[in-house]
């Protein structure tokens, strides 16, 4: 009796994510902010293998030469390679923004999940404490617990790794409201469903309900949700390095290079235009992504 249900499940499955891959390939917008963010992963990725000049090695004699053919993007006030701090910067950059992005995630999967399938109380609780932390005033706080707390993690991991775990704490930890509210409407709607309540009929346990009946079909809202929360954990990222509270000034990240070049705007604009435009082309091509697929994987726009 199982094997044709089987049968009949897979082409369905199989026909659902290929129809939700044509659609996005229709989105042109998306599949331009695919290949651009693909190009600036590789360029992370692959850039330092090929161009070996060091990162941070200082050299006052040459600090500030504009892009030529030496130093493609020019050189920093203390004579340091531009393009190579660009470069190893970006894996930090963007390690931060996936790492923060599977805290949020996480955590607001776990609190939608357990609100919108228990409801009652439970629910209540839950997304009153959602509507406290949507209240708190983001900037503040996020730099009022980096302030408060980064010494003591210093102390115990290390200047680099634990300024790395605070930000990535903070930075999910105060992004996963939205994800939260996404998933425990979709769990209020699928676990009426009649595939479920048959589940439940049968006798089927709830941690099992909530893994293999409901949760694959949030997965949608989910990987949205996720690539969004990537944009949002780099540009935190690089304002909390902006104003002076994020990686120490010897980690290159994006958001460090900008606030090293905020002084010498007038002297040396490319300090700022490159990371600037490494911001920006990043965000943009993951926000362009994320619409593709909020598109593409919403039944409502199917054909």
């Amino acid at each position: 009796m199982r094997e044709p249900e089987n049968l009949e499940q897979h082409p369905s499955t199989r026909n659902l994510w290929g129809d939700a891959w044509r659609r996005f390939c229709r989105d042109k917008m998306a599949v331009l902010g695919t290949l651009v963010l693909l190009f600036l992963v590789l360029s992370i990725l692959i850039g330092p293998f090929l161009y070996t000049a060091p990162f941070n090695e200082i050299d006052f004699s040459r600090a500030l030469i504009p892009p030529n053919g030496d130093y493609p993007l020019g050189t920093n006030d203390l004579g340091q390679d531009q393009l190579a701090r660009l470069l190893i910067g970006g894996r930090i950059t963007l390690t931060v923004g996936v790492a923060a992005m599977a805290v949020a995630i996480s955590l607001g999967t776990l609190i939608g999940a357990i609100s919108g399938f228990y409801g009652g109380f439970i629910d209540t609780l839950l997304m009153r404490l959602t509507d406290l932390f949507l209240s708190l005033p983001q900037l503040p706080l996020l730099l009022l617990v980096v302030y408060l707390f980064r010494d003591a993690l210093r102390a115990i991991a290390g200047p680099e790794f634990g300024i790395f775990i605070l930000i990535i704490l903070v930075i999910g930890g105060l992004n996963w409201m939205s994800v939260a509210r996404l998933v425990r409407a979709k769990f209020l709607q699928v676990k009426e469903m009649d595939f479920v309540l048959a589940a439940r009929a049968v006798g089927a346990r709830p941690r099992r309900l909530i893994w293999v009946h409901i949760l694959p079909n949030v997965l949608s809202v989910m990987i949205v949700a996720a690539t969004l929360a990537v944009g949002t954990a780099i540009i935190t990222e690089s304002t909390l390095s902006f104003l002076g509270l994020g990686f120490p000034p010897d980690v290159p990240t994006w958001g460090q290079m900008l606030f090293s070049a905020k002084d010498y705007i007038t002297q040396a604009p490319h300090m700022v235009l490159f990371p600037g435009l490494a911001i920006f082309l990043t965000v943009l091509s993951i926000n362009y992504i994320g619409d593709g697929l909020r598109d593409a994987l919403d039944p409502k726009t199917r054909r």
